[in-house]
């Protein structure tokens, strides 16, 4: 089966649902995007990891898993999503020790985490990718607003994906200016209160 390796473009939050989530992904020799519904924890650790600015006084989950990984000389190869059954997708983990490679089963979004702090590329086969992957098509308007994404998190929610998260409204950040609001994420990220410093960081990408 053929392999299509994707990029990250970015996590965005759900204009109407609040605490939904989805990472985008989207193949790198191709417009196609795919996109996957995720947690809040999820959502902030790959944000944290995009953001090389934030730097956690205390390891996050996959910080620590990295970290363990790095003392016993685990390295992790690349990351495949497999699978896609009833709107779930599955993923692999291939990690090489001592020139010995194993395949572990991942939920996607903690399998893109670690793939982010490993820098092991990301595929998918092209099967899923020609059942799940869409074109995004927006005015210029709509992309300068920064709210393609948001607006297909909405989609997806609309058509029965939904999870369960307790997120703030990201609408307040709005008000701020980009001084204020790189001021708010560091004393987010001083105070471990990582959704809230996605949130910022999201405000402050739209607005560079």
């Amino acid at each position: 089966m053929s392999l299509v390796r994707l990029k990250i473009k970015g996590i965005s939050y759900s204009q109407t649902q609040n605490g939904a989530y989805a990472l985008i992904l989207n193949e790198v020799n191709g417009e196609r995007k795919l996109p996957i519904v995720i947690g809040a924890f999820e959502a902030q650790s790959i944000a944290i990891a995009l953001e090389k600015d934030i730097k956690p006084p205390r390891p996050l989950t996959h910080d620590l898993f990295k970290n363990f990984s790095d003392r016993f000389e685990i390295v992790i190869k690349q990351v495949i999503i497999h699978k896609l059954v009833d709107g779930v997708f599955y993923s692999s983990i291939i990690c090489e020790r001592d020139k010995v490679e194993e395949i572990i089963d991942a939920r996607t979004s903690d399998a893109i985490a670690l793939a982010l702090r490993f820098d092991a590329p990301i595929f998918t086969y092209k099967a899923i990718l020609d059942k799940a992957g869409i074109f995004l098509k927006f005015s210029s308007k709509e992309k300068d607003e920064g709210g393609d994404e948001s607006i297909l998190v909405d989609e997806i929610l609309q058509e029965g994906e939904t999870v369960e998260m307790d997120a703030g409204n990201a609408q307040p950040y709005k008000e701020l200016s980009l001084d204020e609001l790189r001021r708010e994420l560091e004393k987010a990220v001083a105070n471990e209160d990582y959704e809230k410093a996605a949130q910022l960081r999201d405000e402050i990408s739209k607005r560079q």
